[in-house]
Parts: structure tokens; sequence; C-alpha cells
């Protein structure tokens, strides 16, 4: 095959995905297609090959498929017939299981699916993966240390991949509606807009970190915080009053109906 890698769409997670690969393998062994040429300028300098969407299915080791769900059908009748044998299909389509891509390949295809979210393009992110058995070992790993400077790279039964994305692929908005929320709380109390906005996001990276690094429970790092008759407590209240919880987990709950809706 003429490159490793090959990247059909390469529009915002596309996009990010095809930047951290970059940072482990030079330009010259990955071809792109997009039918949007902005995107293709963008990483022009890199060293990748521009091609055609059966080009890149014929000629690609790892193929990564960077569509929307919606386009999945169109793209596999173009491009099943140059699929080889040895390929291996990357998809990072939401509610695509490897089942329906295999159908659409009408033959044996080796598929890893991943889901990732935005936070890879500052290697801060969560990207979920789970392969077919016609994946080996080898190749499994190739594509797990291709992406692993995006983050946490976790592998994940296929049964369960919906619904963990429907946490980690979305939450990063639902994290930056909290951001805004913060800040705009601070900026109504007097704070500048950039100092809110700076100070919010710091302060979530912050808390998550220690929940990672400490290993105590969100419970029980907010219960730290919440002195008896605090400033603390008397938000936690306000929170609770507008049925934050509850929201959020409502959220997560519709982002993964609206996924096995996709399939």
């Amino acid at each position: 095959m003429n490159f490793k890698f090959g990247f059909i769409g390469i529009g915002n997670m596309g996009g990010i995905i095809l930047d951290t690969v970059l940072k482990k393998v030079q330009g010259e062994e990955i071809c792109v297609c997009d039918s949007n040429k902005e995107k293709i300028q963008r990483v022009a300098n890199s060293g990748v090959t521009e091609v055609s969407a059966e080009y890149a299915a014929e000629n690609s080791k790892y193929l990564f498929i960077g569509i929307k769900p919606q386009g999945f059908e169109a793209l596999f009748e173009n491009i099943k017939d140059y699929i080889n044998s040895d390929t291996v299909i990357v998809s990072m389509a939401a509610g695509k299981d490897i089942w329906t891509i295999q159908r659409l390949c009408e033959n044996q295809t080796k598929i890893i699916r991943i889901m990732p979210n935005t936070s890879a393009a500052v290697s801060e992110g969560v990207i979920l993966y789970t392969a077919n058995e016609n994946v080996t070992k080898e190749e499994l790993s190739q594509v797990v240390d291709a992406l692993s400077l995006a983050g946490l790279v976790d592998e994940i039964e296929e049964s369960k991949i919906d619904a963990a994305a429907a946490l980690s692929g979305c939450g990063p908005a639902f994290v930056d509606l909290f951001i805004e929320a913060l800040a705009d709380g601070a900026v109504s109390c007097g704070l500048s807009r950039d100092k809110a906005l700076l100070y919010a996001a710091k302060t979530v990276m912050g808390a998550a970190k220690t929940v990672i690094e400490t290993g105590k429970s969100p419970a029980e790092l907010k219960d730290m915080v919440c002195s008896p008759g605090g400033t603390t407590i008397q938000g936690v209240r306000a929170l609770e009053k507008g049925k934050f919880r509850s929201a959020t987990m409502e959220a997560v709950i519709a982002a993964y109906n609206k996924t096995k809706e996709l399939k």
C-alpha cells in the first residue's frame, strides 16, 4: 500500500484525529480526502497527499472515516470495491456499529470503532475504541499508538461504547455550557469577561484533575469545600434548586438515545 494512514473527511473531529496522528508519523505516510478545499489547505504544508476517496480506500493500510453518519451509505457504495482485505477501517461515526459497517462493506473487513472527543486537540481528550475479530493485535496496537498523544485512549466493549460516548463525546459541550455559566455569574457580580472565563476554565480543569489524581469521589471533594454555614453550600443549594444534577443526567441520556437512532 502507498500510505500507512488514509483519511476520508477531515472536518472538526476528523481534522483533530489527523492532527493527532501527524504528531506521531510523517505527513508523507498520510493521504487525505475532503470535499472542502479549505480543510485540505489547512494541512497542505504538513506533507500529506490529497487523493480521491476511492484512492484512499485502495491505498491505505489504516483508513479513517471522518464523515457524518448520515453519509455512510453513499460513501461505502462508492468505495466498497476498492477496500483491500488487509485494510483496517477506523470509523469515528456515532451510532454506526461494527455490524453496520461490515454490511456496508459487503465483506469480512477489519474494523476499529473509535469515539473521540474534541479535547484531543489539546492532548487532554478521551478516545474510546473497540475492534472486530478480524483486526490483529499488532494492527490494533498500531492505531492505539498513533492516537496515543490525544490523551486517554481506552478500550471498551462495543455494547458500552454508545453510552460512554454520550458522556465523553458530548460531554465537552455540556462542560463548555457550565464554564460559560460560571463566567456569566462572575460577570454579573462585576468581574471582567476575560478574567471570568479564565478563572472558570481553570477551576473546572483543576477540579477534574483533583478527581483523577486523588482518587476521591466528587461527592467527597464537594463536601471538603462546603463548610457549615459557608458560601459554597449556599451555591450548591442553588444548583440543587435548579435541578442541576438531574438536568446533567438527562443531557447524557438524551445524547445516548439520539445515538441509538443513528443506527
